[in-house]
């Protein structure tokens, strides 16, 4: 019977009656050891299988954490059935991850989304409750896996409970709801009390009362305490945390059992594999059967159920465990070695004779190896880096151990645990001789500091690191500084061109395909004497050159070899950069093609952001808006703060080309919300510009002026929007008389036009040109710069163009030739829904006489169509749809489940004025 948390029962009894509802839910239950989670875990179970709703279940087991999605196969036993049904990449993904196919090492969070629809298949039209106890103990990737699943959850009518102890092991969950247990109330702590232990005597009912605090488990193991042979230990006030008396209190009744069954209970605590047979072959050459596990049984202590030992509590186990001698622990992990004995039970094998070790053990060390790449392959990098590590621990030779602590800090990396991965690292750099592992530590040491935000240091360290292996390894340098020059990125200009340097002196070998990047990225970024080559004489800077085409870098790189994927990105950013904004987006949008077939989710925020840049560029507000609201999610989901930050940033300036204020200063708050320390937001660059769009877009001229002046100085005067919102700024500082404000930064423009050679960078020098020219020279200007804008393509531009020329004329007194450019302007606008500026383009035709008239006919015009009405990701999932995607397909996709894409279609069609899926092919706004 479970004494009190009326409120706590009501909230999960909610939760599972919208899952009944058809609506997902998820809930995260916290509290001390003791506190009542597992009740109120096994209360919605009852709930739940009174409704007749299905349930799958599993927990997190304290000695299980060293192998990858143990956690997640336990709690998918009963659904694996469905398997066939998921979509193939998923079902490969399962199959690896769960070990019952070889496969490629799959991510976490696309481990997550197989999970989902495995889940949502297992349900089917019904509604179903997932539960999971004791989280704080899954393996890290079954952890990942299923708060990515959570997260995703949506429409497919299931209830996720968790159940997650405080202080002990983690569970991050950030975002994920909580529902947070503290002790009883007082008169429930007396029910309870009074019902497990009635014969206590008034002064000792008060002691336990006290000593308990509300702790439904205190309050029903004191009194057992109290009546022992040492009461003393565990009431001393003040002398030991709750937790750790309840350990005393559980071990003094531990050790007044028979030997033997003290033997049996110490190997049940020291094995995972959940199976009796096990331990019962274990217990045999050290003197226990079967028939001595009765009085553990009796004593309410361990019970066995479908073949399994299960202790009452997890802090019996732990009182266990903590409290044995240490050559008894020694010998059981030896006897628990020796009993498992086939092929699946490798890898426990292994850890059992690793804690069975007393000093360095080639022969364990090399299982552990073994272990360790098993991990790997099933995407438990984290595994795999503790695996690799405790293998150095028991290695002789130094090599072997430097090689083997590289291993644990390049898999730490990889398992997004940089702490661990820069100690690794930290710990073998100083006795790694072999210049490759150098050059790899030092990666996996500079990329762990970039990720906290460290960037001198983390350049620093690569550098340096480069400099010691260039003349040896040129292509492990040449890798290094690549990397150096993304650090470089966020220091300043000089360190990034300095960077450039180092690299361009690299003599790169022909086959490595580091070489072309490399050749790629300095004609790119180098300016002035950066530009020489390292058998050149000339101490002059040659002349800017064109930059070269980004398909030639990639294709070149490409057939000299395997290009890494992060380098590929990079060049994405590299070529937007250099205004090769088709090039980059083409580039962007295959590698998220081939991530959403990979599962690759955690690479998406990254390739999604140079996406969204590229659709902001060319105009494309209605697809940059979805775009980066679903890498928003991405980016939460998946726990990168950087991308965070930039998405914010980036919807901050959609919504200030909307003219939507509270909703861009929310999104640059968030953005600039990110920055840690006295680390720069990642998304400053873009807040700055979105909020100087913003004051412009509303004729705040001199706002504008001083917000997009910061992007004109350091250490921020290098980034991609400064360069991009000089024809802003420039449109700003003219419009309060004070053209000069902008001199310096347009005459930095006007040199990177030259270089880009792309029309629409022409037409936008023109632009600014026309604004800081003489009445006389000025419609050669507007004229040319119009000439030059792409009727189809960036459509905001050329309609500010439009926007700016007309006003020029009205003012010049030439109103009828001013109408033909404000009508096209104010027409472009209003579909883009760039409300300011069609507001602005209204206000000058009102002036020339036939404003009137146009707003009558803009009332009945409907600004981005489709993307007006519908949420981003409808948005999304109907294009897909009208592209004759089925629902499990977009899902495939998108990383959704089939049952949330249906939801969103049944919201899209009254929105959109239809009744079928088959009519949405006829929406033009939904067609690509």
């Amino acid at each position: 019977m479970m004494h009190g948390r009326t409120a706590e029962r009501a909230a999960v009894e909610a939760l599972l009656a919208d899952a009944r509802e058809g609506a997902s839910g998820v809930l995260v239950v916290r509290g001390e050891p003791g506190i009542g989670k597992t009740m109120l875990l096994a209360s919605a179970v009852d709930t739940a299988e009174a409704a007749g709703m299905p349930v799958v279940r599993g927990s997190g087991v304290e000695f299980e954490a060293e192998l990858p999605y143990a956690g997640l196969s336990l709690l998918l036993r009963p659904a694996l059935a469905h398997l066939p049904a998921l979509p193939e990449p998923q079902r490969r993904a399962l199959d690896a991850a769960l070990g019952l196919a070889a496969g490629e090492a799959p991510e976490p969070m696309f481990v997550g989304l197989a999970v989902l629809t495995l889940l949502s298949e297992y349900a089917g039209d019904g509604p179903l409750l997932c539960l999971v106890d004791d989280a704080q103990w899954l393996d890290r990737v079954s952890s990942d896996a299923l708060v990515f699943a959570a997260r995703r959850l949506h429409a497919e009518g299931i209830a996720m409970v968790f159940g997650a102890r405080d202080g002990e092991g983690s569970f991050p969950a950030p975002g994920l709801p909580e529902l947070r247990l503290t002790g009883l109330p007082p008169a429930d702590a007396g029910a309870l009390l009074d019902a497990h232990a009635a014969d206590l005597s008034p002064t000792a009912r008060y002691r336990v009362l006290a000593e308990a605090g509300g702790n439904p488990l205190a309050l029903r193991e004191l009194p057992v305490a109290l009546a022992g042979d040492n009461p003393s230990a565990v009431f001393r006030p003040g002398a030991l945390p709750l937790t750790s008396r309840l350990q005393l209190a559980f071990h003094g009744q531990v050790s007044r059992l028979p030997s033997a069954t003290q033997t049996l209970l110490l190997l049940a605590a020291l094995d995972d594999s959940g199976d009796i047979g096990v331990v019962l072959r274990a217990a045999e050459p050290l003197g226990a059967a079967a028939s001595d596990l009765e009085p553990a049984d009796a004593a309410g202590l361990l019970s066995v159920v479908d073949g399994t030992p299960r202790f009452r509590h997890p802090l019996i186990r732990a009182a266990v465990h903590q409290r044995a001698p240490l050559d008894r622990r020694l010998a059981a992990h030896r006897a628990l070695a020796d009993a498992l004995r086939t092929p699946d039970q490798a890898d426990r094998r292994a850890w059992q004779l690793a804690a069975a070790s007393t000093g360095p053990d080639e022969g364990v060390a090399d299982a552990l190896d073994a272990t360790a790449d098993r991990a790997r392959e099933r995407g438990g990098y984290g595994a795999a880096a503790r695996a690799y590590e405790y293998a150095a621990r028991l290695t002789v030779d130094q090599d072997r151990r430097v090689h083997r602590l590289a291993l644990a800090a390049q898999w730490a990396s990889e398992a997004g645990e940089l702490d661990r991965a820069r100690e690794f690292a930290s710990r073998s750099a100083a006795q790694a001789k072999d210049p490759k592992v150098r050059a790899t530590l030092a990666l996996v040491h500079g990329l762990a500091d970039f990720w906290h935000g460290a960037f001198p240091s983390a350049h620093k360290t690569l550098v340096g690191a480069a400099e010691d292996v260039a003349d040896i390894e040129p292509g492990a340098a040449a890798r290094l500084l690549v990397q150096a020059l993304h650090t470089a990125w966020y220091i300043n200009e000089d360190e990034l061109q300095a960077t450039v340097v180092r690299l361009n002196a690299l003599m790169l070998p022909d086959d490595d395909p580091i070489g072309p990047v490399a050749r790629y990225l300095v004609d790119c970024l180098a300016v002035g004497p950066a530009r020489q080559t390292p058998d050149s004489d000339d101490r002059a800077a040659p002349p800017a050159n064109p930059t070269p085409p980004l398909a030639d870098a990639v294709a070149a790189a490409r057939a000299a070899g395997t290009v890494d994927a992060r380098v590929l990105q990079m060049l994405c950013g590299v070529a937007l950069t250099q205004g090769q904004d088709t090039d980059a987006y083409d580039l962007a949008a295959e590698l998220v093609a081939e991530s959403r077939r990979q599962g690759g989710i955690g690479r998406l925020p990254t390739l999604l952001f140079f996406q969204v840049e590229a659709e902001i560029f060319d105009g494309r507000h209605a697809e940059a808006l979805a775009t980066a609201s679903e890498a928003l999610g991405f980016a939460h989901d998946t726990g990168q703060q950087q991308w965070v930050s930039q998405f914010h940033s980036v919807l901050a300036l959609v919504r200030a080309v909307e003219g939507d204020e509270d909703a861009c200063r929310r999104a640059a708050d968030e953005s600039l919300a990110t920055g840690a320390g006295g680390a720069m937001a990642p998304g400053m660059p873009w807040t700055y510009w979105a909020m100087g769009l913003l004051d412009l877009g509303l004729g705040r001229a001199a706002s504008a002026v001083t917000r997009l002046g910061q992007l004109t100085r350091e250490p921020l005067r290098h980034h991609i929007c400064s360069t991009r919102s000089t024809p802003d700024l420039v449109e700003a500082a003219v419009r309060i008389g004070e053209p000069e404000r902008a001199a310096e930064q347009f005459a930095r423009y006007q040199e990177w036009a030259g270089r880009v050679r792309r029309p629409w960078a022409d037409a936008m020098v023109l632009r600014c040109r026309a604004l800081l020219a003489d009445d006389a020279d000025a419609e050669e200007l507007w004229t040319s710069a119009l000439a030059l804008h792409d009727p189809e393509r960036r459509v905001m531009e050329r309609a500010r163009t439009a926007l700016l020329f007309g006003e020029w004329l009205r003012r010049m007194r030439r109103k009828s030739d001013a109408r033909e450019h404000l009508r096209l302007a104010l027409e472009d606008f209003e579909r883009m829904g760039a409300r300011p500026w069609a507001e602005r383009a209204r206000t000058e035709l009102d002036a020339t006489g036939s404003g009137g008239a146009n707003r009558n006919a803009a009332a009945n015009v409907s600004p981005n169509g489709a993307a007006a009405v519908l949420t981003p990701q409808e948005l999304q999932i109907t294009r897909l749809a009208a592209q004759g995607l089925s629902n499990r397909d977009i899902a495939a996709q998108l990383f959704l489940s089939p049952r949330t894409v249906g939801h969103h279609l049944y919201k899209a069609y009254p929105k959109l004025g239809i009744l079928s899926r088959t009519e949405l092919a006829g929406i033009p706004d939904l067609v690509p």
